[in-house]
């Protein structure tokens, strides 16, 4: 499927949620195109399926969303292990919605890596309170770069950092907010 021009969204400050005994589902291939998006994705989302089929994922990338946390997610599931992690994602018309997600890799029948599984539930609102302080905190550090790169070592370096204080792995910090 062609990828679709990207128009430019602007996140309107305000917020939606799903139901929660929803679960929004999606499947990637390796590169992080949507292979699959459930019928709770599209709705959530804004968009369709044939929107999303062939696009990467981070079409609903909000940009509020530390690019350090997705780079941890990815190097994980690459290197064929599980994450779970708090996203806020974007919709369609510029609202937010935040996510727990289980992130794993697909495996074929020889164990090589095919694609990645994420299933995303309704996170807990003191949870998410929680971590808002500290992407705000990472966001605000890659703002003070304009390299792209430079700014996602920074963020980087200050999530580890912040890790180090708390003598724990993302992981941890995930299910201890």
């Amino acid at each position: 499927m062609p990828r679709m021009s990207r128009p430019r969204v602007i996140p309107t400050g305000r917020e939606i949620t799903f139901g929660e005994d929803e679960i929004i589902v999606s499947k990637t291939d390796l590169k992080g195109k949507i292979t699959y998006a459930n019928e709770v994705f599209q709705r959530v989302s804004g968009y369709s399926e044939q929107e999303l089929l062939g696009q990467p994922h981070n079409l609903i990338r909000h940009p509020a969303m530390p690019r350090c946390v997705f780079k941890l997610l990815w190097e994980t599931v690459q290197s064929g292990s599980e994450i779970f992690a708090y996203v806020v994602n974007m919709a369609k018309n510029g609202d937010s919605y935040w996510v727990f997600a289980h992130v794993t890799p697909t495996f074929d029948a020889d164990g090589r890596i095919i694609g990645y599984h994420s299933n995303r539930r309704v996170p807990d609102r003191a949870s998410i309170e929680t971590i808002k302080p500290v992407y705000e905190l990472l966001a605000q550090e890659e703002s003070k770069y304009s390299d792209p790169r430079q700014a996602l070592e920074a963020s980087c370096a200050l999530l580890n950092k912040i890790l180090e204080g708390k003598n724990i792995q993302y992981e941890e910090f995930v299910f201890a907010v």
